[in-house]
């Protein structure tokens, strides 16, 4: 028997456009919509289903983030996927990337990609509608009719011994980060084989845009114009891993740099060699607040624009300003467990 969709759809009603793309998304397929999510669901196939208003507010919305910021576990066993619908140019994106975290640290997981938006006059369809050769609200029914499929079809590969990689651009002896880092790789060593790679002191260049033939050209060969550490080093390894860990203390309010123009430069290997099977997880540190903003931009553009998956509680949020103080948090070593558990359950093969 096929498994059932689960659709949240906060509000009891959804402008004309959005419900007959929901209708072709669940066409064929055995679905039950709700319109709040009241209690956990366990082991479920979700699609939430989002409208928003021009200014980006939808209240239900809001009270759907709500429920999950303070149901740890709500989502346990979850696989999810979201569809937003604007009636402007703006907030389509964010929404989402606010409701895969949120879904994300209640237990849910999401495969590659998992977030199909529609602005308001629906131009972001354009080369969608163009290499299909339709109309661009037919391109945008094409594209939740797949994001249904695919969620419903997601199955996270579990390895026997899994391959991790490590990616970060800090200095060793002062970053809190490192140090939370460096205890949790002592846990997964038993378990799976890592390899860490420091991005520092000028050794990447940023993505300079190259026309798309010339980065499709580069990337069929697991090369990229730049060359350099991403060419050498990182490109292998990404192939190689099931599994990537970000570390990044919050800058800012941002990814450091190096770690951005790391995932820039993905790319050129993303145009021929999908990441749908190598999941992403991090460690953020921030020095007063705002940890879960970096969070959010690491599902942004390596779950949602590079598509690698996105586990249940892919990251882990301290805050710790002076070196050393990280590893010295009240309950650090119990919360340095649970997330290096996590990591080994969504990747080991299952006995």
């Amino acid at each position: 028997m096929s498994q059932v969709l689960t659709v949240i759809r906060p509000g009891e009603t959804a402008p004309e456009r959005f419900a007959r793309t929901l209708e072709a998304a669940l066409e064929g397929r055995r679905a039950q919509v709700r319109p709040r999510l009241e209690g956990a669901l366990k082991d479920c196939r979700v699609l939430f289903a989002v409208s928003l208003d021009g200014s980006g507010v939808n209240p239900e919305f809001c009270a759907l983030l709500a429920y999950l910021r303070t149901h740890p576990g709500c989502l346990r066993g979850c696989v999810g996927g979201i569809l937003v619908d604007g009636e402007g140019d703006l907030y389509t994106k964010s929404a989402g990337r606010d409701l895969a975290l949120a879904a994300s640290l209640a237990g849910c997981a999401f495969p590659g990609r998992p977030l199909v938006e529609a602005v308001g006059d629906l131009r972001n369809f354009t080369v969608q509608a163009k290499n299909a050769m339709c109309s661009l609200e037919e391109a945008y029914r094409r594209a939740a009719a797949d994001l249904a499929r695919r969620v419903l079809d997601f199955a996270p590969p579990r390895r026997r011994r899994p391959r991790l990689l490590a990616l970060h651009a800090s200095s060793r002896p002062t970053s809190n980060t490192l140090a939370l880092w460096s205890r949790c790789r002592r846990r997964l060593e038993a378990g799976c084989d890592i390899t860490e790679i420091g991005l520092r002191n000028g050794a990447l260049t940023d993505c300079a845009g190259c026309p798309y033939t010339a980065c499709l050209h580069f990337g069929e060969r697991e090369d990229c114009f730049y060359g350099g550490v991403m060419v050498e080093e990182v490109y292998p390894a990404i192939r190689a891993a099931d599994g990537v860990v970000l570390l990044c203390p919050n800058y800012n309010d941002a990814l450091p740099a190096n770690l951005t123009a790391a995932i820039n430069r993905l790319t050129a290997l993303y145009r021929t060699a999908p990441f749908e099977d190598t999941a992403v997880f991090a460690i953020v540190v921030s020095g007063y607040s705002g940890g879960d903003i970096v969070a959010s931009q690491v599902v942004s553009a390596m779950n949602m624009n590079k598509g690698f998956w996105l586990p249940p509680g892919f990251c882990m949020l301290e805050t710790a300003n002076d070196a050393g103080t990280a590893v010295r948090l009240p309950g650090i070593g119990e919360r340095l467990e649970t997330f290096s558990g996590n990591i080994l359950e969504q990747l080991l093969e299952k006995n």
